[in-house]
């Protein structure tokens, strides 16, 4: 019996300006991916869902305040107006951080609805009908979501099956272990003074593992504390 070939991952995105996607995800990996069928993209413009001749899709914010509020009927259009597997998830400062943990649980699942934002933000009563993930790329603030949008779908496509050909390169990666990842050296062996360090050049591969892992060790120890914290006192 032959085997099902797999459903790809789908990426529905909801913009202002989708003319934003496939952008760098169109590219290397993730765009060699994108042709072979691992992967879909469909970016959508919301405007398209705004009523009028005029097609507006923010208002003022009641009780005042600076800046305009992207309206709760125009994106509740777009959202159900748009099929798409999987989650939605608003992409805002407030959100909680994404980190390799959430890119792995979305990864595992058939895809992600992505919700870009603009203007002040969203009208909050579409984010809790849709029980939308809010979701930060950062402590920072961007111009729209569309930037950390691409941040997470990288993030995202990078682990599906046959994107990375080497999959233990996933193993040893920054945060799949709690720790920052170990510094990498290649040839020349020699370069302006400074040397490759002797272990890495031992062939003594329980050495080497051991190197890397008090490197890892420190690195997070020095500049992550609060994943050093982590790493050193798990949760019970």
């Amino acid at each position: 019996m032959e085997e099902m070939a797999r459903e790809p991952w789908t990426a529905t995105v909801l913009s202002l300006f989708p003319e934003m996607f496939p952008g760098p995800l169109g590219l290397s990996l993730a765009g060699r991916a994108l042709e072979d069928g691992i992967w879909s993209l469909n970016a959508v413009d919301i405007r398209g869902f705004a009523p009028g001749k005029h097609r507006s899709v923010d208002d003022s914010p009641f009780g005042g305040g600076a800046g305009m509020v992207m309206r709760p009927d125009v994106l509740d259009a777009a959202i159900r107006g748009t099929p798409g597997p999987g989650p939605l998830v608003y992409m805002t400062p407030r959100g909680r951080l994404l980190d390799q943990a959430l890119v792995r649980e979305l990864a595992a699942g058939p895809g992600v609805k992505v919700l870009c934002g603009r203007f002040e933000g969203v009208d909050q009563r579409v984010l809790d009908a849709h029980q939308a993930i809010e979701v930060s790329a950062g402590d920072f603030v961007l111009s729209g979501g569309e930037p950390a949008a691409l941040i997470m779908l990288d993030a995202i496509v990078r682990l599906l099956p046959g994107v990375i050909g080497k999959e233990e390169s996933l193993v040893e990666e920054s945060f799949e272990w709690g720790l920052l990842e170990y510094p990498h050296y290649t040839r020349p062996q020699s370069w302006e003074g400074r040397e490759v360090p002797e272990v890495l050049l031992s062939g003594h591969h329980e050495k080497i593992r051991a190197w890397r892992k008090r490197q890892a060790e420190e690195i997070t120890r020095r500049r992550r504390p609060d994943l050093w914290d982590r790493y050193t006192q798990p949760l019970k």
